[in-house]
């Protein structure tokens, strides 16, 4: 039991060794992505410096899940045979579903949410046929308050730390930058959620503002886990 304990330490370690360096390589490809979109005349030595890149999180992305699967392995066979480690097992795993860090499927609705297709010289206000951060998060929240146990906007994971902000013609989620048509699964009851669509709610103030809105319900969402790092520098346990 000991050695399979540490087995599971070691493999635990290597699992957040290898997000954290897959974080650095998003970091970087981003930044090498932002230079390349400035000088569009066409850097053939950066271009092939973010292909490498690209390379490298590739194979860290993969290395990770081989090592979670390990880590998975270990977990279920230390636990075998054991009430009181299974049940540990069990909250480790609900744990991992509430915070985002595990891939979820099940029943619920998907918003998606497109720039008006108006005449721009026909409307008042030309900005308000644009998806802004500020309608993503009203939406959002509008999800939250209607049960929804699990978000992602065009498959960045929504959890605690996440930050939704406008940069020009797209928004910012969790640091990736993702531009419209913004593409919202939520999981939960789906006659709950889709009570979004109510007369009063978000998304007929954004119709009425001639932004495209499509609501379906769904009984087989799948949203991906967070591929970041959840960190915490203020919040300690209570005494």
């Amino acid at each position: 039991m000991k050695n399979k304990n540490v087995i599971s330490i070691v493999l635990g370690m290597m699992c957040f060794a290898l997000t954290l360096g897959i974080c650095i390589q998003i970091k970087t490809v981003t930044g090498s992505n932002s230079i390349i979109g400035e000088n569009k005349g066409g850097n053939d030595e950066l271009r092939a410096e973010v292909l490498r890149y690209k390379e490298r999180y590739d194979n860290k992305y993969k290395d990770l899940e081989k090592a979670e699967k390990e880590l998975e392995k270990e977990r279920q066979s230390s636990t075998q045979n054991n009430a009181e480690l299974e049940q540990k097992e069990e909250e480790i795993k609900k744990g991992n579903k509430m915070i985002g860090i595990t891939e979820v499927t099940g029943p619920g609705v998907i918003v998606t949410l497109s720039d008006g297709k108006k005449d721009p010289n026909t409307v008042l206000n030309a900005s308000d046929l644009i998806v802004h951060d500020a309608d993503v998060l009203s939406v959002i929240n509008e999800l939250k308050n209607a049960g929804a146990e699990a978000i992602s906007i065009n498959d960045q994971r929504i959890v605690p730390t996440s930050s939704i902000s406008c940069g020009g013609n797209i928004i910012d989620i969790n640091g990736e930058k993702v531009g419209a048509p913004f593409e919202i699964k939520a999981i939960g009851l789906p006659e709950q959620l889709a009570a979004l669509s109510r007369q009063g709610g978000y998304l007929e103030i954004l119709r009425e503002a001639s932004v495209g809105v499509e609501l379906k319900k769904s009984n087989n969402i799948t949203i991906p886990k967070y591929t970041g790092v959840i960190t915490y520098k203020y919040v300690q346990n209570s005494k």
